[in-house]
């Protein structure tokens, strides 16, 4: 998910590094381009819309899949959605698939207040409307003089099953809600360590061997901070400044929402108020080490391996690469040529790197 903190600017190219990005990692052999939804703040706000977004990279790439790494669906009309994904899916051949939110911040349900307190139950309708749709079958919905309308989606994908990821940010219950629904999972470190999600991924797979067969397994995604390089104190020079201002830009987007009277990220609740700007900054200094030690593939691609392979013994299928923190394109895209020097060495080792490493650009929520 290109998930930069941006774009309150006019100047143009501010899309470069997101196409750019994607087709060398269309070229390099890794498995999917994420692209996320943010609105109304710099944080994430380069990303209204990935279905926008997927319309626009489909035609510069060949293989990747162009993910939505999260449709928050609740701000949506399902219709609309199912009919911008066909479309993704038809100019890409086929490559179109999404992980679906129920969002978190109450400022952005402007566009459906009412869907604020319902999110989560109306975002499981929404996922089963548009699998539906994508079958082929027919909707009935009432028109303006409340009769009933026979609906179905327009163009037709090319995939007979679209592919479905269900985003958590840490809530157990979301995993395995995910996996009764038979989606995928997309998630990240904020809120939970490595022992806690390994707990969830074993009851996410159990709901979904109960509810779907033995041998459904599903695939979890987790996206982790990414810059890799040769030399490890360059890498860490390099990307210490900009995560902690990715951090500060994330945090004032979790007091805001807030100040609004509802949850922040992992649909905690908290109440609003000033952190000292001492405190902040020690915050962001332990933070920014956390991720740095236990939860990022920032360093260099002897260290991250060593990191992929943690998570893969703990059910990991996927690790989802958010590159697009560090704000210097050029650095940024030399960095993608050492991570496809991991990812090739996990295909050496008898991995499929499509299954492995996905280049993600990803905005990752912090909890204040």
């Amino acid at each position: 998910m290109f998930f930069a903190s941006g774009g309150a600017g006019r100047e143009s190219g501010k899309y470069r590094l997101l196409l750019e990005a994607a087709q060398i990692a269309d070229r390099n052999g890794l498995s999917a381009v994420w692209t996320p939804e943010r609105h109304f703040h710099s944080f994430g706000g380069l990303f209204p819309n990935p279905a926008v977004l997927g319309a626009a990279l489909a035609p510069l790439t060949d293989r990747i899949q162009i993910r939505a790494g999260s449709l928050i669906s609740p701000l949506h009309h399902t219709l609309r959605i199912a009919e911008e994904w066909s479309v993704v899916d038809n100019l890409s051949g086929g490559r179109a698939a999404i992980s679906f939110g129920s969002g978190w911040n109450v400022d952005d349900f402007l566009f459906f207040p009412e869907r604020y307190r319902r999110r989560q139950a109306c975002m499981y309708e929404q996922i089963e409307l548009v699998r539906r749709l994508w079958r082929g079958e027919e909707l009935i919905e009432a028109n303006s003089f409340g009769k009933p309308v026979r609906v179905s989606l327009y163009p037709q994908p090319i995939q007979p099953e679209l592919p479905v990821w269900v985003t958590s940010s840490g809530n157990a219950e979301t995993f395995v809600s995910a996996g009764r629904a038979g989606a995928n999972v997309l998630t990240h470190l904020i809120g939970q360590d490595i022992p806690a999600l390994a707990e969830k991924i074993e009851r996410y797979r159990a709901a979904l061997r109960e509810s779907h067969g033995p041998a459904a397994r599903g695939k979890v995604s987790l996206m982790l901070h990414t810059f890799v390089g040769a030399d490890l104190e360059a890498v860490r020079s390099k990307v210490r400044t900009p995560f902690r201002e990715y951090l500060r830009s994330a945090v004032r987007l979790e007091q805001l929402a807030a100040e609004g009277g509802g949850t922040i990220s992992g649909g905690h609740r908290v109440a609003p108020h000033q952190i000292p700007t001492g405190t902040f900054e020690e915050l962001l200094d332990l933070a920014y080490e956390r991720y740095l030690e236990t939860g990022s593939l920032i360093g260099t691609p002897d260290r991250c391996l060593r990191m992929v392979e943690r998570f893969e013994a703990i059910g990991v299928d996927e690790i989802a690469c958010l590159i697009d923190f560090v704000d210097d394109p050029e650095a940024v895209l030399e960095s993608l040529g050492s991570l496809c020097e991991v990812s090739a060495v996990c295909a050496d080792a008898g991995a499929d790197p499509g299954e492995d490493l996905s280049v993600a650009y990803f905005l990752e929520d912090i909890e204040a």
